[in-house]
């Protein structure tokens, strides 16, 4: 079952609950699917890869939204970001933990024979592709660094 129709079941299945915060992200995840798929240059369909970079990049926003409004005490609008993240993250694949993100790290540094924080954008690429979805970009930046740091 595709994300686009996961997501209307439980649109569905919100509705007649009442459930507004479901609703609401639900009704997100939608948009962003149908922006998608409409874009300039796409393809009309999207794959389980272009799904998972959507759902991330609504979960970035949430938490950057999030950041913002606890530190000018908006606890009202802080609250609705933590409900709408709830919601998505249950679409994403589980996270790995920061270890086993450190462990392939260290795989793909001496693969590629990084040595140094010059070599940080070999490191990144690889790093990118293997932890999609399964890691943030802010993680897999911050540990590369440390590693190669050392």
């Amino acid at each position: 079952m595709s994300l686009e129709q996961k997501i209307m079941t439980d649109l569905k299945t919100a509705m007649l609950a009442k459930n507004e915060v479901a609703l609401r992200s639900l009704r997100a995840i939608k948009a962003a699917i149908l922006n998608a798929k409409t874009a300039e240059g796409a393809k009309g369909e999207l794959t389980e890869d272009d799904e998972t970079r959507l759902l991330q990049k609504l979960v970035k926003s949430r938490k950057d939204s999030l950041e913002i409004f606890v530190t000018q005490n908006r606890e009202d609008l802080a609250q609705k970001e933590r409900d709408e993240l709830d919601v998505i993250e249950k679409f994403l694949p589980k996270q790995m933990e920061e270890s086993e993100v450190r462990e392939i790290i260290k795989g793909i540094i001496s693969r590629v024979g990084a040595s140094s924080p010059a070599d940080m954008g070999k490191v990144m690429g690889a790093a990118t592709k293997e932890l999609a979805g399964k890691a943030e970009g802010k993680t897999i930046s911050g540990i590369v660094k440390e590693e190669l740091a050392r």
